[in-house]
């Protein structure tokens, strides 16, 4: 485990430029403890370890030819910030490590790729992800089972809770719905460090924006998307700000850039110009902030962006 631990370490260092939190390090190590009937139990919930996780089980795992191993599990709208670590099934539900300050991790994002919705940002660990999960499960359990396969399908997420809470979330005594009630269905609290932007993620930066963004969750997320989407459908609109975005950016203040190019990374819809501003104006900014591993990933992306497959290792 030691020496697989500095071999991953340094691989996501070399290659990503990225440093793996602890906490990635304690769901690997939640993940090996398990057994049969565990395991079983977390693919019925279809939670199954992906991107990152798979230099844990090769740390000299290599991307076909001509691919940035940078791409191995990143979806189409998966923002820069986003490193996938666990597949979540249906609607392309995934989480993902987020590095918005351009080197160590501050959190898990999720979102379902195929579905509209924002990301869920209320996990702070990828045990606080599997362990919500958990909890949604076990309250739904009583909806489609009864008698004896009920009392055994909670007797497996029984065990996998039990094995979760060696490592992380003992003190979160409640379990089903009122879990959920107290460390899920929460209103996001307000992130004066982010600026708004239409993924629900924030972008981590201090300036001045057009549309005057506030702090990311402090404000309506259809009325703010409304009044984005009225921009970025007006072509030349788009165009004007763009260009006022990259002008800021030179003169210093990359906030525009970084906010807009967000945007329009996640709300590109496949329209090759949106494609290009958004990398245009996300390297740009990543430069400007001095996130060059951030920047490179986002270089990668655009480049491979409409591969057939996430999966590239």
């Amino acid at each position: 485990m030691t020496e697989n631990r500095v071999a991953v370490e340094e691989r996501v260092r070399r290659d990503w430029g990225l440093e793996l939190p602890e906490s990635v390090f304690r769901y690997h190590a939640f993940l090996t403890s398990l057994g049969p009937a565990e395991k079983r139990a977390l693919d019925d919930m279809e939670l199954r370890p992906f991107g990152i996780m798979d230099v844990f089980a090769n740390p000299d795992a290599q991307p076909a030819d001509g691919i940035d191993v940078r791409v191995h599990g990143r979806y189409y709208l998966d923002p820069p910030e986003f490193l996938t670590f666990m597949h979540g099934g249906s609607d392309g539900l995934h989480f993902g490590l987020w590095f918005d300050d351009g080197r160590t991790c501050s959190g898990v994002a999720s979102y379902y790729t195929n579905d509209a919705g924002d990301l869920d940002m209320t996990s702070s660990t990828p045990l606080e992800a599997v362990r919500a999960r958990l909890e949604l499960s076990w309250r739904d359990l009583h909806d489609y089972y009864d008698g004896d396969e009920l009392a055994e399908r909670k007797a497996k997420l029984a065990s996998v809770r039990d094995a979760l809470t060696a490592y992380e979330t003992a003190d979160r005594t409640e379990t089903g719905i009122e879990y959920s009630k107290k460390y899920s269905f929460v209103v996001p609290p307000v992130l004066p460090d982010r600026i708004t932007t239409l993924d629900g993620g924030g972008a981590l930066a201090t300036g001045e924006t057009t549309l005057r963004r506030p702090p990311q969750h402090r404000t309506d997320p259809a009325y703010f998307a409304d009044v984005v989407f009225k921009v970025i459908r007006d072509p030349e609109a788009l165009q004007a700000a763009v260009t006022e975005a990259k002008n800021r950016c030179a003169a210093g203040d990359p906030a525009e850039a970084l906010a807009l190019g967000r945007d329009l990374h996640w709300a590109s819809g496949r329209d090759p110009l949106r494609e290009a501003y958004a990398h245009e104006l996300l390297s740009a900014a990543y430069q400007a902030l001095g996130r060059p591993a951030i920047a490179a990933i986002a270089d990668a992306h655009h480049r491979h962006r409409n591969l057939r497959s996430v999966q590239v290792l």
